[in-house]
């Protein structure tokens, strides 16, 4: 960003600079095509007339003569010419008018160079030998003034005119610094703005921008965004995480009560044998379940920190998979389940902790199995997907809605239509890292009323 800004700085003085060359290259340009007639016109001036008359004039005998072509020069001049002696007598003429003098002494000599008779026409005052002569062209284009050039003023004028352009000069740096300022500081401020708002936790959106600064604007609108939705789902976790620590809390407590109550009666002299047998055995399943939640409790934190230490060992996944269908069937809950294990071939390996998959593979068929109606049916598929494994458990039960299974593998989460409640709230977070520690993948699809699919990808192994 900081050399953008300077090269967009740079860019714009060398814009500035290259405009003002392009205009003094216009200025020479025009100056040129409109000045490109004016050495003819200083040469066919009046002036120049004048002086190259010479060469139409010559003197005999002391009179001045006109050669033909100087008479034809006048007419076409539409100018008239006087001869004088040395006395100032007119002595001969062309085309002179009729109020013409007769004679002019030296002061209105002076007088008829330096100025304008004011009648439409200007002389000029020549001399050839000793017969002078003036030449009188009636041209309204051409006068004559005359001027004084005092060096003082004009120095002063000069410094003058060079204070108006220095202080023009300054008024338009400071405008054009104050909107190119303007343009940089403006969404500055509202950068550092947004910024202060991040750090207040005030996640507002940015109205999109277009410019130097429309990345920037761009990109803390992402953030304000992506923070907004991390505060959101930091809320929803600890919404979570407070639901779960009440149910483990009552979780607990349940068991402890019983055993607590059991404990009491079973000092109560009067029990018999069996029923201080049927206590007892009620005192060992809450103190299982109880162990079962706190080993829930501790593999969820080595999960979250990565610190679950794997024993991997080469496995036939098809094997695997149908030894656990089988043990399951061999369940008296599940004997009469059904369900159709599908192995695309007999031989598909991958390396896995034996203990921590059996786990992972339990929770979603217990999932699938608990969740839904004693006559629901399972589908263990394992086939080869572009060199990975691919194991899907699907199920044709009640389905899970569309709100929970954005939130099936979040820790601490109870899906609203899970009727039952007695897990600890962990198994499907559990099952997740458990994938990902293998270095494989898990998801889950869902129709309402259809039934329920876990996908899982698992790194395949090939055994020669």
């Amino acid at each position: 960003m900081k050399w953008k800004l300077t090269g967009r700085f740079l860019l714009s003085v060398v814009i500035i600079v290259v405009i003002v060359l392009i205009a003094n290259i216009i200025i020479l340009i025009a100056t040129a095509v409109v000045t490109r007639d004016y050495p003819a016109k200083i040469t066919n001036s009046p002036e120049n007339f004048t002086r190259s008359f010479e060469e139409n004039i010559s003197i005999k005998e002391g009179k001045p003569l006109l050669s033909d072509q100087g008479v034809e020069k006048l007419r076409e001049a539409n100018a008239w010419i006087e001869f004088l002696d040395t006395n100032g007598n007119v002595i001969s003429h062309t085309f002179a008018p009729p109020e013409a003098p007769t004679h002019y002494s030296p002061v209105e000599l002076v007088n008829k160079y330096r100025y304008s008779e004011g009648k439409g026409y200007t002389s000029y005052v020549y001399f050839k030998d000793d017969i002078s002569y003036i030449i009188n062209i009636q041209d309204p284009e051409t006068f004559r003034y005359v001027g004084v050039w005092n060096l003082k003023q004009t120095f002063g004028w000069i410094s003058s005119y060079t204070l108006y352009i220095i202080i023009a000069d300054i008024l338009i740096t400071i405008i054009i610094a104050f909107f190119f300022g303007r343009s940089l500081t403006k969404p500055l401020s509202q950068i550092l703005n947004h910024i202060q708002n991040l750090r207040n936790r005030e996640f507002t959106t940015i109205q999109p921008r277009k410019g130097l600064y429309g990345e920037v604007f761009h990109n803390l609108s992402e953030v304000s965004n992506a923070l907004a939705m991390q505060e959101k789902e930091r809320a929803q976790l600890e919404k979570m995480r407070e639901e779960w620590i009440s149910n483990v809390s009552h979780d607990m407590k349940t068991p402890l009560a019983s055993i607590r109550g059991y404990a009491e009666i079973m000092q109560d002299e009067t029990s018999t044998k069996q029923e201080l047998k049927s206590y007892a055995g009620i005192i060992e399943k809450q103190s299982m379940h109880m162990n079962d939640l706190l080993e829930d409790l501790n593999l969820t934190m080595r999960l979250r920190n990565q610190q679950l230490p794997l024993q991997l060992q080469q496995t036939n996944m098809v094997t695997f998979l149908r030894e656990m269908v089988i043990q399951l069937l061999n369940e008296p809950k599940y004997e009469h389940t059904t369900i159709h294990f599908m192995p695309s071939t007999e031989n598909l390996y991958s390396e896995i902790d034996r203990h921590f998959m059996e786990r992972a593979m339990y929770n979603f068929i217990y999932n699938a199995l608990r969740h839904n109606d004693e006559d629901v049916e399972l589908t263990i598929a394992i086939t080869v997907e572009q060199h990975e494994l691919y194991i899907k458990i699907q199920d044709n039960g009640k389905g899970i809605e569309e709100e929970d299974l954005d939130h099936i593998f979040e820790r601490y989460y109870r899906g609203t239509s899970t009727a039952h409640t007695d897990g600890t709230g962990l198994g499907t977070a559990i099952a997740r890292d458990i994938i990902i520690a293998h270095h494989g993948e898990v998801w889950m699809t869902s129709i309402v009323n259809e039934g329920t699919t876990v996908h899982i990808l698992l790194p395949q192994l090939i055994v020669t």
